[in-house]
C-alpha cells in the first residue's frame, strides 16, 4: 500500500507502508544503529517521535519476547529504507510487520533514508506526518506544521508507572535467560524514579547488587526518603525536561542527603535541579556507535545515545564539572558534582542495543553508596 512522509518544511518522501495503516505524526529523528531495532521500538524515550533507521535493511532478525525495553511501543512511526519480511533468528517468534500491526504503529519503507537523514542533519529534527490515506502534499504539510514542538512538552508523565513496585530480574544469562534474584542477596536499597525507564537499566542495577524499588515520576521525595534508601536513581525518558517543574523540585530534596545517579532525561533533570539549564539540540544524538571521552581517564568509550536535549555545563560550573564529552559534537555526556556523591550521564551505559563500554558506571554508583554507608 502506498504511503507518504511529509515534513513540516515541505519536503515529501513517497514509499510503501508496512505495519499499521492510517495517519501518524511526531518529531522525525534518525538512529544510526545497525541492529537492535526491537529495543529502539520499545524504548519509552521515543514517545512522540518517528524514528528513521539509517541502516538499509531492517526486519531480518524478526521479533522475540526477550529483547524488549518496555511492555509496549511508544514511538509514533517507523521509517526504513528496506523492510525484510523474511526473518531468520532462533529466538524470533513473529515478523516486524506483524509486530507493528499488533501495536498500531505505522511504518514506511522504500524511501531514500540517506537523503532524509542528510536533510534532518542539515535542517534539524522537525515534525512530520506519515499517511496511507491522504496523499495531498499541501494537506500533509499543513498537518505536520500543526503538531506541537517537542520543546516544552512533558512526555515522561505519560510513560511512567502509576504505582511503586520491586524489580528483581538481573542481566541476561546465555543458559538461564533473565535470572530472578533473591532480594535477600541484594545489598543496596535503591529508589529508581521512572520517567520512562528501560528494563535493561533495572537489570543492570540488580546485577550490580541493588534492591530496586521503582516509583512513579511524581513520587514524593519525603516518601522515598522514608524508605531509607542507600541511593536515588533517575531514569531516562522522553520529552523536554524543563516543563517538569514538580519533578525538579522533588529532586532538589535528595541533594546532599543521598547518592544520586542519573541517566539521559534523569541527567538533564538533575542538571536543572542543581541550578543549571538545558538546550534543545539541532538533531540530537540517537544510535549505538557514538564516541564519548571520560575526561578523568581520557579514555574513549563507544556509547549508545538517545537524546534531543543537552545540559549546559557552563551553567553549572560552580557545583558540577564535565565528566564525559561527546567527541562528535562536544555536547555534555556526563557531569560530576564537585563535593557530593552525585553524578549522571547523558548516554546509556546499559546499552540495549549498543556496546558495554560504559557499564562500569553502575559499579561507580554502588561504590558511592558503599562509601556513604560506612
Amino acid at each position: 500500500m502506498k504511503a507518504v512522509l511529509a515534513l513540516a518544511d515541505g519536503r515529501i518522501f513517497k514509499g510503501k507502508t508496512f505495519g499499521a495503516t492510517g495517519e501518524t505524526t511526531g518529531e522525525v529523528v534518525f538512529n544510526t544503529a545497525m541492529s537492535g531495532y526491537q529495543e529502539v521500538l520499545t524504548d519509552p524515550s521515543y514517545k512522540g517521535q518517528m524514528v528513521t533507521m539509517t541502516y538499509t535493511q531492517i526486519g531480518n532478525t524478526g521479533i522475540n519476547p526477550e529483547d524488549v525495553e518496555s511492555n509496549q511501543l511508544y514511538l509514533s512511526g517507523f521509517i526504513v529504507r528496506e523492510y525484510l519480511d523474511c526473518y531468520s533468528n532462533y529466538r524470533a517468534t513473529m515478523s516486524l510487520d506483524a509486530y507493528l500491526k499488533e501495536n498500531g504503529v505505522i511504518g514506511i519503507q522504500g524511501i531514500d533514508t540517506r537523503a532524509l537523514t542528510r536533510h534532518l542533519r542539515d535542517k534539524g529534527a522537525q515534525n512530520g506526518i506519515i499517511s496511507t490515506i491522504d496523499f495531498d502534499p499541501e494537506s500533509l504539510v499543513k498537518k505536520a506544521r500543526a503538531i506541537p514542538s517537542m520543546s516544552g512538552l512533558d512526555l515522561a508523565s505519560g510513560v511512567s508507572c502509576t504505582a511503586p513496585y520491586h524489580w528483581t530480574e538481573g542481566l541476561w544469562d546465555l543458559i538461564s535467560g533473565y535470572p530472578q534474584v533473591d532480594r535477600k542477596n541484594l545489598k543496596y536499597k535503591v529508589v529508581a524514579y521512572d520517567f520512562g525507564i528501560k528494563l535493561n537499566i533495572l537489570r543492570c542495577l540488580v546485577s550490580a547488587g541493588c534492591d530496586v524499588t521503582v516509583v512513579p515520576a511524581t513520587f514524593p521525595a519525603e516518601s522515598a526518603l522514608a524508605m531509607n534508601p542507600d541511593g536515588i536513581f533517575l531514569s531516562n525518558g522522553p520529552g523536554d525536561p524543563e516543563p517538569m517543574k514538580d519533578v525538579i523540585e522533588n529532586i532538589k530534596k535528595f541533594v546532599g542527603k543521598k547518592p544520586i545517579f542519573g541517566i539521559c532525561l534523569g541527567h538533564q533533570l538533575l542538571g536543572l535541579a542543581l541550578g543549571g539549564r538545558t538546550v534543545k539540540l539541532k538533531f540530537g544524538n540517537h544510535g549505538s556507535n557514538l564516541p564519548v571521552m571520560d575526561m578523568a581517564t581520557r579514555k574513549v568509550e563507544i556509547t549508545a545515545q538517545n537524546h534531543g536535549f543537552s545540559v549546559d555545563i557552563l551553567s553549572l560550573n560552580k557545583v558540577a564539572g564535565l565528566a564525559h564529552e561527546n567527541l562528535n559534537d562536544q555536547t555534555v555526556e556526563g557531569m560530576q558534582h564537585k563535593t557530593l556523591p552525585i553524578f549522571s550521564v547523558q548516554h546509556h551505559p546499559e546499552a540495549s542495543p549498543g556496546p558495554h563500554d560504559s557499564h562500569y558506571l553502575f559499579g561507580r554508583f554502588v561504590e558511592l553508596m558503599e562509601k556513604e554507608k560506612k
